[in-house]
């Protein structure tokens, strides 16, 4: 029987020390959508994978990146509602810190508050993990910041990082193609050409989803035609 015998227990470790609902739970992130995220030296840019079910979906719509902060901005890979209560949670965090401190909340912060409402999802009985990894890019004091969350709370800083059903693919190519001098401009050539790697079908500004943030501290969703413009680019 092995451990699928603690599998349905969240709060049950099984002999070898893992909660496997969490794998689970890494396991709903791997069969969403891919996401990436790359830092460059004066900005960082988020890419995601925006495919609909069908056709007669309005795509205006859906919304893959989220804006937290006016500096900070989230994309996720894996179960789309679960996703918009993180986002949610994150924005009343943020803006609990800016009524009591009259600023925005570092980058950092934002995260580890964020995380800790995902690792409270993994100790508590009668609630599952979220079944979301997220990237968290902003720009603040400390410059320009790349961060992924994961179901079991944990969290690193990443140069460079994807998420999603391509991950391993999209991770290596991002290997071999990123270096610590890059601009924000070929940041963005570089998201695009690695989501195009991994792509299935044609690839447009209709079904990818670009942010930015830059150093003017402004985080943006780049416009479908944008996007496409970029996309004549890197062809």
């Amino acid at each position: 029987m092995g451990e699928s015998q603690y599998s349905f227990s969240l709060t049950t470790f099984s002999p070898s020390g893992k909660l496997v609902q969490i794998e689970y739970a890494l396991n709903a992130v791997s069969a969403g959508a891919t996401s990436l995220g790359i830092k460059a030296t004066n900005g960082v840019v988020i890419a995601t994978e925006k495919k609909l079910r069908t056709t007669l979906v309005d795509e205006t719509t859906v919304q893959k990146i989220s804006l937290l902060t006016p500096n900070v901005g989230v994309a996720y890979s894996g179960m789309g509602p679960d996703s918009r209560v993180l986002v949610r949670k994150a924005r009343k965090s943020a803006q609990a810190y800016y009524r009591l401190y009259k600023e925005s909340i570092p980058v950092a912060q934002l995260v580890r508050e964020t995380a800790a409402v995902m690792q409270e999802f993994t100790q508590s009985g009668g609630v599952r993990p979220f079944g979301v990894s997220l990237l968290m890019a902003g720009y603040d004091e400390n410059g320009p910041q790349l961060y992924q969350i994961d179901p079991s709370g944990s969290y690193f800083a990443w140069k460079a990082s994807a998420i999603g059903k391509n991950m391993t693919n999209a991770k290596t190519f991002l290997e071999k193609r990123y270096s610590d001098d890059m601009e924000l401009e070929d940041a963005i050539h570089t998201a695009l050409l690695t989501l195009k790697e991994g792509f299935e079908g044609q690839i447009s500004g209709e079904n990818i989803e670009v942010a930015v943030v830059g150093e003017d501290g402004k985080f943006r969703v780049l416009t479908p035609a944008e996007v496409s413009d970029y996309l004549e680019e890197v062809e």
